[in-house]
């Protein structure tokens, strides 16, 4: 049995299944209503609810009440109606603004009924089944609205903390806050530090206690502890005033202009719903990264998500509530804690109701300088950092600050119409903004068109083009995404012409293997990602060299005396040499073997040089800069064989920095010891888990490893080569295959299987036992041995089928004498 970890979650075992349309094999149990986990991740989600709740009422200036309503609804009808199942849906800060601009406007009852008709909008948009155009908007706008609303709510509520009444509109609140500073009310911003200080110090508690008492949200810990500090040092401030319930303002007909009205449902239908169907997509990335699953979790439905975010909003604002969204803090929350259905957001929703009905003397407790306080933070938080820097990275700086600019200055309707104006603007700006530049280096000719090539730019791109003289080799470098068919007709006449008086062309794009297509009997190169040198036809092919100037091994049929190199076995079915040309050589040459023509490998090096050059450097540029600076922080140590064939970042879609890699010849990890290690692969192991901290080592074997090959012809005797030497660390794995059964027939066998089946022959039976057996090398290292008991190190066995192109990872079995099955690695498997 081995240590690895499974390949994957969803890899079948015999043990683990039964047959289809029979029975279970045991007694089955009806799992209960609602799962344990449901039940905790609720009770999280109600007490950050609880206070964030009463503050947004208190930030809008809506009845402190409404805020209580619209948790309990959106937890109960968003939740149990909606379409993203972890989603927690409620009063959101995002609607703060909005809803504060339409109370004071229209008055408290007409905005209940601006709630409703913003309901049924977002009942008949769900019903169109047109909730992923939302996606469309583009993320710097919502980003930019967000941070708007932040900045506003952040202003507003300063005022509440220093012990005064915000004003209308940003402009007014910082052309009063000098006043306010002169007048400060001590007692308020002591309780509003207090309850700051609790908030940001909260999640930074440290060692074990701190661990177990972060468990309680940091808004629940703040305004309680500023609550019980205001109540034993008898400190007079406002507090909050929860009025009877039977006086409660429900709804009313709306009054006011009728485009107003229509206007201020545009805009609430629009801030929740794309609040909304954003904040389940995010969910969704949440879920599936959680570390531990704790069970399916659908993904989100967005046309029923709209739908429930409707009908939440209809009935929060007919009870009187205030406008409902999906709200993100809520959200991660309840993801966090291990929610697994939508029952943990209904039960807190019932739990909000409990605590509005039962705990009206205790909420009445609290000062409304800790909500100020709280909200205000959270506004903060709404001016992302992260955000900032993904639009900048993304060149959409200017749509986030005019969206931000004009939230703040002219309202959230404006702000957003004024980023899309910005946003549509600025990708017209990029369709028709093409740099095309011309310059010879050595003789070639080279015209870079940086941009999208459409029909706008063919005039300045014909121009430039004839002024490459005829016959001049040319390489014309696209440097964008899109060409459309003028450009396209364009700069393909012009390479046939160009070809035909005889010039030669390569056109190249940002990916490499972009290519227009060229005359047939053009010498161009059409070479695509990973293909070998010697398939490259970049050059006329050459003759084959005469016997007499052949190498040592090259034109017999005789085998050498020495062991093979890794690459010696041929895989069945290859594909052919080009040109009728043997193996080592390229082109016709021999590349490596002496006596062949002097520079051919060096020009096959040289020009993969220069196509990394030309058409990756540009791309992996900043992100190698990035390392520099940094250093390296691999992941994993990856052990494999020095076989040519074996590209490590090809076969796990890796890239620099991800790996930290040892290659020698059949994937050996020696033994430690004086008499039979080996320091060299030692070392990388001590270095790579001691120093470099990996999180886990894979072992890599493949199929037709030459060492391997050699391993099973090895006579006893003869000279001892390094090569003889160095496999000795291989006959423990001889060892372990030969003391493995092979398939008995009946169904079961001891020893290592690929996929369920017997190995097709002794040196894949060879090969895959070899892994088998370095990871128990591998685990007799002190460095990897104390990583393992600590728990911070896992040990992955991989085979490579090179023939099939296919990966397979070591599997446990979890029997007696079974050295595992390699399980084939699915073509998709669930993103991280």
């Amino acid at each position: 049995m081995t240590s690895c970890v499974p390949a994957h979650a969803d890899s079948s075992r015999a043990e683990h299944t039964h047959p289809p349309h029979s029975p279970p094999p045991g007694p089955t149990r009806r799992r209960p209503r609602i799962a344990g986990a449901d039940v905790s991740a609720s009770i999280a989600v109600f007490l950050i609810a609880l206070p964030l709740s009463l503050g947004i009422a208190l930030a809008t200036g809506a009845p402190l009440q409404a805020g209580l309503v619209a948790a309990a609804v959106g937890g109960i009808v968003a939740g149990r109606l909606g379409g993203c199942p972890l989603q927690v849906s409620g009063p959101a800060a995002g609607l703060t603004v909005v809803t504060a601009d339409l109370i004071q406007r229209y008055g408290w009852r007409t905005t209940c009924a601006i709630t409703v008709l913003a309901g049924l909008a977002q009942l008949g948009l769900g019903c169109l089944r047109v909730a992923r155009s939302a996606l469309a908007v583009s993320p710097a706008i919502v980003h930019g609205m967000l941070a708007g609303i932040g900045v506003t709510i952040a202003v507003a509520q300063l005022h509440i903390v220093l012990g005064g009444t915000p004003q209308s509109s940003v402009p007014a609140n910082l052309r009063a806050l000098p006043a306010q500073l002169a007048h400060l009310h001590p007692a308020d911003v002591a309780v509003s530090v207090l309850t700051l200080a609790l908030l940001l110090l909260w999640p930074r508690l440290p060692g074990k206690t701190g661990r177990l008492l972060r468990k309680v949200p940091a808004a629940l810990v703040a305004v309680a502890g500023a609550t019980a500090v205001a109540a034993l040092t008898g400190l007079r401030l406002p507090k909050v005033d929860l009025p009877s319930w039977s006086s409660h303002s429900l709804a009313a007909l709306p009054e006011g202009p009728v485009l107003g009205i229509l206007a201020a449902v545009l805009t609430t239908t629009l801030v929740c719903s794309v609040q909304s169907l954003l904040g389940a997509v995010a969910v969704d990335k949440l879920v599936t990264a959680r570390p531990v699953p704790t069970g399916p979790v659908k993904r989100s439905d967005l046309d029923r998500e709209l739908l429930g975010q409707g009908a939440a909003n209809v009935v929060s604002g007919a009870l009187g509530g205030l406008p409902v969204a999906g709200v993100a803090v809520r959200s991660s929350a309840n993801v966090a804690a291990g929610a697994v259905s939508r029952n943990s957001t209904v039960l807190h929703g019932v739990l909000v109701v409990i605590a509005a009905l039962a705990l009206v003397p205790a909420l009445q407790l609290i000062p409304l300088a800790s909500l100020a306080a709280l909200v205000m933070a959270v506004g903060i938080q709404m001016v992302s950092l992260n955000h900032i820097r993904t639009v900048t990275r993304h060149r959409e700086v200017l749509v986030y600050a005019v969206t931000t600019c004009g939230v703040v200055l002219l309202g959230v309707l404006e702000g957003v119409a004024l980023g899309i104006a910005v946003a549509v603007g600025v990708a017209l700006h990029r369709l028709t903004r093409t740099r095309i530049t011309h310059d010879e280096t050595g003789g070639v000719h080279h015209v870079h068109v940086r941009g999208q090539l459409t029909f706008l730019a063919v005039p300045r791109l014909s121009r430039v083009l004839h002024q490459v003289p005829h016959g001049a080799d040319t390489v014309v470098e696209l440097d964008g995404s899109f060409m459309d068919h003028a450009a396209y007709e364009m700069l393909h006449d012009w390479q046939r012409t160009h070809s035909v008086q005889g010039g030669k062309v390569e056109i190249t794009g940002r990916r490499p293997g972009t290519r227009i297509s060229e005359p047939a009997d053009a010498d161009g190169c059409r070479c695509r990602p990973w293909t070998p040198w010697r398939n490259h036809q970049c050059e006329p092919p050459q003759p084959a060299p005469s016997p007499d100037r052949l190498g040592p091994g090259q034109g017999t049929a005789h085998a050498p005396q020495a062991p093979h190199l890794p690459h010696a076995p041929a895989e069945p079915d290859g594909p052919p040499r080009p040109n009728g040309t043997d193996p080592g050589t390229v082109g016709g040459a021999d590349a490596g073997a002496p006596g062949g023509p002097v520079g051919s490998s060096g020009r096959d090096l040289a020009r993969g040089i220069s196509a990394f050059q030309r058409n990756t450097a540009p791309l992996v540029r900043g992100e190698l800069a990035r390392l520099a600076r940094e250093g390296q922080q691999p992941s994993q140590l990856f052990l494999t064989c020095a076989d040519s064939r074996l590209v490590t970042s090809m076969i796990t879609s890796s890239g620099p920095g991800d790996l930290f890699v040892v290659r020698n010849v059949g994937n050996l990890v020696p033994l430690p010891g004086e008499e039979s290690g080996d320091d060299s692969v030692a070392a990388a192991i001590e270095y790579a888990v001691d120093v470099l901290k990996v999180r886990s080592i894979t072992v890599c074997g493949h199929s037709g490893c030459g060492a391997m090959q050699a391993l099973l012809g090895a006579e006893s005797g003869g000279a001892q080569t390094p090569l003889r030497r160095w496999l000795r660390h291989g006959r423990p794995s001889m060892d372990r295959m030969l003391a493995a059964p092979e398939d008995s027939g009946d169904g079961g066998t001891a020893a290592v299987r690929l996929a369920g089946r017997p190995s097709a022959d002794p040196l894949e039976r060879l090969c895959l036992a070899n892994v088998v057996q370095q990871l128990a090398h591998l685990r007799a290292h002190e460095a990897v041995g104390r990583a393992l008991r600590a728990g911070d190190l896992e040990l992955h066995g991989m085979y490579f089928h090179v023939g099939e192109a296919q990966a397979y990872l070591l599997a446990e079995t979890g029997e007696e004498g079974q050295d595992g099955v390699f399980e084939l690695v699915a073509e998709t498997q669930p993103a991280r």
